[in-house]
């Protein structure tokens, strides 16, 4: 098969769908593989990396698609990358169809098929091409709301692990699954006192285990409402694999939390869980919402995409292979990840 690898084109988005040595693989199979050129340079990989392990570089994203079968991407196609898109082409990349009503029936006109990571599925269905992506968001998550609870930041000024004689910052984590989970390993290891919500008792369990100062308790609306406002930072992690996230955080939540505190929804990609959550970008991440502060970039590993892009490869590289080889409606974990075949949509979440 002929796979193409484009460069990504959402605004800082430094990602690449296939760093060398998963392209690598790919040619050692029997496939061909053309990235465009300097598509892996934010990520730490020149060109010629990639044309040592047998890929062809090519001068333009038109080139990329007119040679390309399988597409594979990084974030879901804007319009620059809907141009080239074609009824032949398989699309392999994150697609959070849920929220991009839009970017569906675009998809459904053009005719193809795409295969989103966020919903592949494996035998325990677990989410392994999410994972790490998950992982980097969560981490994320507190990295950046600690640096925006700075008074430079137009936060309130806090420490948020506290010091002797100063109170530590407190942390609400909506999620417990693996980017809510994440969150919490750092929140926890800041030292700030950490309350995870989630309706599954083993990721309450997992979530006690991480310390004395960390809290897992069941999401009941008045506790929610009661930890928000008085949380210096709250997070949210709130998925339900391939729907549109819900509303767990009210306006009225937000607009009872403190002046200078910091909102980080991770789960804007699949719009929001909380209310008051609109998407932004790298360009301009933050906005103030009765002046809380909130941070709801679409493409957060996109900030550290040499990590990123070597933790995504490792993931997708196995299924890739695997699509390729042109038998893949075989593959159960790979049939779930259908958002849209020959233009029609047929994953379950969409229809809610």
């Amino acid at each position: 098969m002929r796979v193409g690898v484009p460069r990504e084109l959402k605004p800082l988005e430094g990602r690449v769908g296939l760093i060398p040595a998963a392209c690598a693989e790919l040619v050692r199979q029997g496939h061909e593989v053309f990235v465009e050129q300097s598509a892996g340079v934010k990520s730490g990989y020149a060109d010629q990396q990639f044309e040592t392990v047998g890929v062809t570089m090519l001068d333009s994203a038109a080139a990329v698609y007119e040679r390309a079968e399988m597409v594979v991407k990084v974030k879901e196609p804007i319009d620059a990358d809907l141009e080239h898109l074609r009824e032949r082409h398989l699309l392999f990349c994150y697609l959070h169809l849920a929220a991009l009503p839009e970017l569906t029936s675009r998809l459904c006109d053009i005719g193809l098929t795409a295969v989103a990571f966020e919903t592949v599925e494996d035998d325990k269905g677990r989410l392994p091409l999410l994972a790490p992506m998950s992982d980097i968001a969560g981490r994320l998550s507190i990295q950046v709301g600690t640096h925006l609870l700075h008074q430079p930041q137009g936060g309130k000024g806090i420490l948020l692990g506290g010091i002797p004689a100063a109170k530590r910052g407190k942390v609400v984590i909506l999620g417990g699954g693996v980017a809510g989970g994440n969150a919490a390993i750092v929140a926890a290891g800041l030292g700030a006192e950490v309350t995870v919500f989630d309706m599954d008792r083993e990721k309450l369990f997992a979530a006690r285990q991480l310390g004395a100062n960390v809290t897992g308790i069941y999401p009941h609306t008045e506790d929610v409402a009661e930890a928000v406002r008085t949380a210096d930072i709250v997070v949210g992690a709130v998925l339900i694999t391939g729907e549109r996230a819900p509303h767990v955080v009210t306006a009225e939540m937000v607009r009872a939390m403190q002046a200078g505190s910091v909102i980080v929804d991770i789960s804007v990609d699949q719009g929001g869980c909380v209310e008051t959550t609109r998407p932004t970008t790298y360009d301009d991440p933050t906005y103030r919402w009765e002046d809380v502060i909130h941070f709801t970039v679409t493409n957060m590993p996109g900030a550290v995409p040499r990590t990123a892009s070597q933790a995504l490869s490792a993931a997708i590289a196995p299924y890739a292979a695997r699509l390729a080889k042109g038998d893949w409606r075989d593959d159960e974990r790979l049939v779930k990840g259908i958002n849209v075949a020959d233009g029609k949509i047929v994953h379950p979440a969409l229809f809610k």
